[in-house]
């Protein structure tokens, strides 16, 4: 069928939508995509409730404004016939009070007029899982798919998403079910701590193209400190919060504007690096998706630091800025047809787990409801 993926992420930009063809297992074909940014009063909410939780300030009007916005970028896409919805992540706290996406997905459904699936989470979490990262499986679709078309040979490869926190995927394209494929895990933080920073220092959303860390020399004694994080020394599945990492911006204070920039993306670089310790063999290539590739010094930094090859994802025929969004649209056909989501390869999860709640709107013969 032809889903409808919807991300926002944890770098709080906007709303990225992409249409995919798929029956929840293999990849028909990919569909036209959109993107919604978010103006500067609307991250103003989104980063005012950060951290919170259900009931506290400031997340009801974050739920609004989430449920709002993708409502409106759904609107282009009227073919699709079940929406994938992620929500806007604004605590991850897998072993405490859980995880909390804001926005309803019942709401989404009666103001779109279709299915949504939603709460991807939750499920994972209640069961043992760090509930992240959850795009592990699509990546393993995707290997599947890039050696059918003859864009990778058929051997193990690892997909690297940046956004506001790393996630790593190793994947065997050989093994037919994703759950007895893949090996995930986030990384560390990614993009966050320097779009942060580049909104308290300067006003701006990010570092556009990296010129600004590329202009910077890191802090090297900084770095070692930050790797000396038990985090790292953890052995995977293991996920974060965009903020767990918050002592970085502090950190670079005292530093020049370039070398504070500097600074935050080798560290984000270095995360990866000690990542790569953790999979079965050291991937010849990474492939990388999300926000993140589009910075120069970030790219460059993964480079020398991890020693692999480090591409774009565009490499292969995919779009990276996409492939989150087309991931909840894929997880969501697996969730209407009962397919696991996660496992214990990508969140410690003690088996197979199908997250994600359905929500239809009134009107097409079925209750409103979850499972």
């Amino acid at each position: 069928m032809l889903a409808l993926g919807m991300m926002s992420g944890t770098s709080l930009d906007g709303v990225d939508a992409a249409l995919i063809d798929t029956d929840g297992e293999s990849i028909a074909g990919f569909g036209r995509s959109a993107y919604r940014a978010y103006a500067g009063n609307e991250a103003g909410v989104l980063h005012a409730a950060l951290g919170r939780w259900p009931g506290e300030d400031g997340v009801a009007d974050a739920a609004v404004l989430s449920v709002a916005a993708h409502a409106a970028l759904a609107a282009e896409f009227p073919e699709a016939g079940v929406i994938g919805f992620h929500g806007q992540t604004l605590a991850h706290d897998p072993g405490g009070r859980g995880t909390h996406q804001a926005g309803l997905g019942w709401e989404l459904a009666r103001r779109t007029g279709r299915p949504v699936v939603w709460d991807f989470r939750t499920e994972d979490v209640r069961r043992g899982g760090q509930g992240a990262p959850l795009a592990p499986f699509f990546h393993h679709a995707l290997a599947r798919w890039a050696v059918a078309a003859g864009q990778l040979e058929p051997a193990p490869v690892a997909f690297l998403n940046l956004g506001g926190v790393g996630n790593l995927t190793w994947t065997d394209p050989r093994v037919t079910q994703p759950e007895d494929a893949c090996i995930a895990f986030d990384t560390g933080p990614a993009n966050a701590p320097v779009n942060d920073f580049m909104r308290a220092r300067r006003g701006v959303a990010r570092d556009d193209g990296g010129a600004l860390a590329a202009a910077g020399t890191p802090d090297e004694a900084l770095i070692a400190r930050f790797l000396e994080h038990p985090f790292f020394a953890r052995r995977p599945p293991k996920s974060l919060d965009r903020d767990s990492f918050a002592g970085l911006l502090p950190a670079v204070g005292k530093a020049s504007d370039a070398d504070a920039a500097a600074t935050l993306v080798h560290a984000a670089a270095a995360a990866v690096a000690a990542g790569l310790a953790w999979l079965p063999d050291r991937p010849a290539a990474l492939l990388v998706c999300g926000g993140g590739r589009h910075n120069a010094a970030l790219m460059a930094a993964l480079a020398a630091r991890s020693g692999a090859r480090v591409q774009p994802v565009e490499a292969i025929g995919l779009d990276g800025d996409m492939i989150e969004a087309q991931a909840f649209g894929w997880l969501a056909v697996r969730v209407l047809r009962g397919l696991p989501t996660s496992g214990p390869g990508t969140t410690g999860a003690p088996g197979p787990v199908c997250g994600g709640r359905i929500s239809v709107p009134p009107g097409l013969g079925l209750e409103r409801g979850s499972r």
